[in-house]
């Protein structure tokens, strides 16, 4: 691969104006820690403390940390008196028989949630367990030596690891991490390692745990607790642990250069093994952005294992197209397997969010690179940067605007700021090579915005091509109508670009002059209102005229209630949060299309919501018609 000028590495193409761009977020590409340590908050990004990794099974996990620090490497060095020795033997053996109980326990926990030949891998830890050679070099070490029982096993383990990892033979250097797994598992059974178990401080029921070395002792705890995610500075994907973790899906990440050094026990990390990073204590607003997807893994697949959206249709056989409206890999990877047919909304300001400079080129290049490849082929709709100033985005907006929902957000801030448009299409473009993706305006008021950003984007793309980058030569535009404007504009609008989208949730707010944010107004986006039914069948009348695709996303548009008046307004095309898609389906099959058009138009010529809430008993009532 060329050598980048540092031009590109700062992620602008060359021939940009580097005056003009926004400062980059220090490289992360490597290993190592970015930004300052976790304790250092007064100077912490928003999206805390970055570490990069290797993914060793993909995956999202929210959580505390647990450390488990490397309990060989702590074992007292003790010698006993002759007198005792007979008292450390038996020790030992009955250490070995609690470990081989314990792993014979372990395997039928798992039995039904991994592979038959995976579980099989804990064979090699009892086999370990019954070896004469590790049972006669510790006993050997407490009888000649008179070392205490904790000592001789961490000696014997140690000269193993030692020996092992001087080889070339990963199949060697696998033995020494087994090895070293089944001393560490005999030391937990033992007297001194319970008393100080006991000692320690309480850990969380359910923790992402933090480790020098991918361990199958430390995965798995028989006294209810569940292990989320699993970092660790050290270990290999080839790994028996590193199968295992697979098997079970449990997000793991390795290799994280200064883990340990980073990290503290109670931390608050989002563990994005799909993205190959974890942040440490990130504020409250990047988190908002995760779902917590901890449910117990094996459960949550086999409850997705049914949701077709592929087929999606209504009672009377209508066929309606569900797409997942998408913020993260993790949200991708679950509508995947749960057959949508495209991603048909994806919400781009994560990457903006956990930093306080602008993500660079290389940044957005990547994980629109990551997110196209999870979507497996399927067409992926980017929405823009949708950002008002309450975000606190410096390059964005100087100071917080008295309104910010009414302010620069969404294109007018990339219209204002382009360098930060720019960035994004070159992103865009540049993932997009070879795959299927579109762009989304959000805030879009009149097509000046629209023309503005084609004008731009024909630009990118020649840069782009002058600098040999490959790209995504033919790319839609579509437009995201969710302001009493673009409703009024909608056929220019429609006449210009190639798609539109209805932000179901926005569009109520502003048409209603209601912020959804007021718990004291929420009435208002609980049940479709008139007057926002009359602006959708206006929306479709005129899509279906012009023959433009035409789709809708938002909380108001998923929710059961809601629905039988969307599909009866002509509505066919719904974009629906991966966690929303099977209750979705469920009441879709429900609804019949002709019962739906006639609540619908009684909707739209109701005066007032309370006579759309007795349409919604009364469609209830003969649900199936």
């Amino acid at each position: 691969m060329p050598a980048m000028s540092q031009t590109e590495q700062d992620g602008a193409l060359p021939g940009a104006n580097p005056a003009a761009a926004p400062t980059d977020a220090p490289n992360t590409a490597g290993n190592a820690a970015t930004t300052p340590q976790a304790g250092a908050t007064s100077e912490r990004n928003v999206g805390g403390v970055l570490l990069r990794g290797t993914a060793v099974s993909p995956g999202l996990a929210l959580g505390t940390v647990h450390r488990k620090d490397y309990d060989l490497a702590n074992a007292p060095l003790e010698r006993v008196p002759r007198d005792r020795l007979e008292d450390e033997l038996n020790r030992f053996h009955q250490a070995l028989v609690d470990a081989r109980a314990q792993l014979a326990a372990l395997k039928a926990k798992l039995s039904g949630k991994v592979p038959v030949d995976d579980a099989r891998i804990l064979d090699v830890h009892v086999a370990y367990l019954k070896d004469s050679v590790f049972i006669s070099d510790v006993e050997n070490l407490i009888l000649n030596e008179q070392l205490c029982l904790e000592a001789a096993i961490a000696k014997v383990i140690g000269d193993f690891d030692r020996i092992f990892r001087l080889v070339s033979s990963e199949t060697l250097r696998e033995r020494a991490v087994d090895l070293r797994d089944v001393g560490v598992r005999v030391l937990r059974h033992l007297e001194l390692g319970r008393t100080e178990v006991a000692r320690a401080p309480a850990r969380p029921a359910d923790y992402i745990l933090a480790a020098k070395e991918l361990s199958i002792v430390d995965m798995f705890n028989l006294q209810g607790e569940h292990v989320l995610g699993i970092l660790t500075e050290a270990g290999a994907m080839t790994s028996h642990a590193a199968i295992l973790a697979r098997s079970m899906r449990i997000p793991t990440l390795t290799a994280i250069a200064g883990l340990l050094d980073t990290i503290r026990e109670g931390d608050f990390v989002i563990l994005d093994a799909s993205e190959g990073v974890v942040r440490v204590n990130p504020d409250e607003v990047v988190r908002a952005q995760y779902k917590d997807v901890n449910a117990e893994p094996q459960a949550a697949s086999d409850d997705r294992g049914d949701v077709n959206a592929a087929e999606a249709r209504t009672h009377d056989g209508t066929a309606v197209r569900v797409s997942a409206s998408c913020g993260n890999l993790p949200e991708v990877e679950q509508a995947v397997a749960s057959r949508v047919g495209a991603i048909g909304l994806y919400r781009t300001e994560l990457l903006y969010l956990v930093d306080k400079e602008a993500p660079s080129y290389d940044a957005l290049q990547q994980h629109y690179q990551a997110v196209l490849n999870a979507a497996q082929g399927r067409n992926v709709t980017f929405r823009l940067l949708h950002a008002d100033s309450s975000l606190g985005l410096a390059y964005l907006h100087s100071a917080r605007e008295l309104n910010p929902a009414l302010g620069r957000a969404g294109v007018r801030a990339l219209l204002a700021h382009d360098v930060v448009l720019r960035r994004q299409l070159q992103a865009i473009l540049g993932a997009g090579a070879r795959r299927s993706a579109r762009v989304l305006l959000p805030f879009v008021t009149d097509t000046g915005e629209l023309r503005r950003v084609k004008e731009i984007l024909f630009e990118e793309k020649l840069e782009l091509k002058k600098h040999a980058r490959p790209f995504l030569e033919r790319i839609q535009i579509g437009v995201v109508i969710e302001t009493p404007a673009a409703l009024l504009a909608v056929r220019d609008l429609a006449r210009e670009c190639d798609f539109l989208s209805i932000g179901l949730d926005a569009f109520t707010q502003h048409l209603l002059a209601a912020d959804r944010e007021n718990v004291a107004l929420r009435g208002y986006f609980e049940t479709l209102h008139p007057c926002v039914a009359r602006a959708l069948r206006t929306l479709v009348e005129v899509c279906d005229e012009l023959q433009k695709p035409l789709s809708i996303f938002g909380v108001t548009a998923s929710r059961p209630q809601n629905l039988p008046f969307l599909i009866g307004l002509g509505l066919r095309d719904f974009n629906v949060e991966p966690e929303h898609l099977r209750e979705f389906l469920g009441e879709l099959a429900q609804i019949s299309v002709a019962g739906a058009r006639r609540a619908a138009q009684a909707a739209a010529a109701s005066s007032c919501q309370a006579e759309t809430l007795s349409l919604v008993d009364g469609y209830r009532h003969g649900y199936v018609r």
